[in-house]
């Protein structure tokens, strides 16, 4: 038994995975773009993720871009077979870093060619269609034909399950009349708390919400009610932070990233945590 075996499991797709994984936007440059600062690092850190018992890497083309896929491949291939690797498209990087919509069949199509190709596979498990009506958050928008298209993949056997990234509720019913939704991909976390009535509509009907910046994002999570919480408990504010969401609902699964080995022990660390009711309630009051 891994110490990340403590969170549990829940389905993702068609599998079960240990609700704590691992995001591997961070392996790349400064703002996602770019080669990483320590390549050799970066190869150990997944190598060091799998040795703990992860089964659940989030990923994209775009991050690098076909930095992070090539990273994953060099590291982890030939694959065990209890991995899943999650990817995403919807989007693309300028030759400024800028995040650009990127939504069309033909730029879906080259996508999902792309992450297969850099990650060596020949299906992709579970695709993201990552929404960018606006690049900072949900924003409403007919997502019908880009999902359609991301369908007609699926229908070539190029991709297994379909989720949705930076979606609002009224998306969400939106593409679940166009195909099976099996993942929200959003932004969540103690302070950041818009989707709490989404998370538990989702968790009713069985279908798995991926927190991304599970931290607070670019800027680390700063609370001073977090940090007595975690020294009351001998734990760091961000290993809080992750236990209060894999406490909060059974269907939250975590990819906290980092380009650090030490970084990612402290974080999977977080699966040994558990957080009281009182402790609950004055984590619970930093969103309000």
């Amino acid at each position: 038994m891994t110490m990340i075996d403590q969170a549990g499991t829940y389905v993702l797709g068609s599998r079960a995975v240990n609700r704590l994984g691992y995001g591997a936007m961070q392996l790349a440059g400064p703002g996602v773009f770019g080669p990483p600062r320590d390549r050799d690092e970066a190869v150990a850190v997944l190598r060091a993720a799998i040795a703990a018992g992860v089964n659940h890497i989030d990923t994209s083309d775009f991050y690098g871009p076909h930095v992070t896929n090539q990273l994953i491949r060099e590291a982890l291939s030939p694959y065990r077979d209890d991995l899943l690797i999650v990817t995403k498209i919807g989007a693309r990087r300028g030759e400024d870093a800028a995040w650009l919509p990127a939504f069309g069949p033909d730029d879906l199509a080259r996508a999902v060619e792309e992450n297969l190709a850099n990650l060596g596979l020949e299906t992709l498990e579970v695709v993201n269609l990552r929404l960018m009506f606006d690049v900072h958050g949900p924003a409403e928008g007919s997502l019908a034909a880009p999902l359609k298209a991301l369908a007609d993949l699926q229908r070539q056997g190029l991709v297994r399950h379909i989720g949705i990234s930076n979606a609002t509720p009224t998306q969400f019913r939106e593409a679940r009349d166009i195909a099976k939704i099996v993942c929200v991909q959003n932004q969540y976390n103690l302070a950041h708390r818009d989707d709490d009535g989404f998370i538990d509509a989702l968790a009713a009907e069985g279908i798995a919400y991926v927190p991304f910046f599970p931290l607070g994002g670019f800027s680390p999570l700063q609370s001073s009610a977090l940090s007595a919480v975690a020294a009351q408990l001998g734990a760091t504010p961000m290993q809080v932070a992750l236990a209060w969401l894999l406490q909060r609902s059974p269907n939250i699964l975590l990819i906290p990233g980092t380009s650090s080995r030490a970084h990612l022990q402290e974080n999977l660390a977080a699966a040994s945590l558990t957080l009281s009711d009182d402790v609950v309630r004055t984590l619970d009051a930093i969103g309000l």
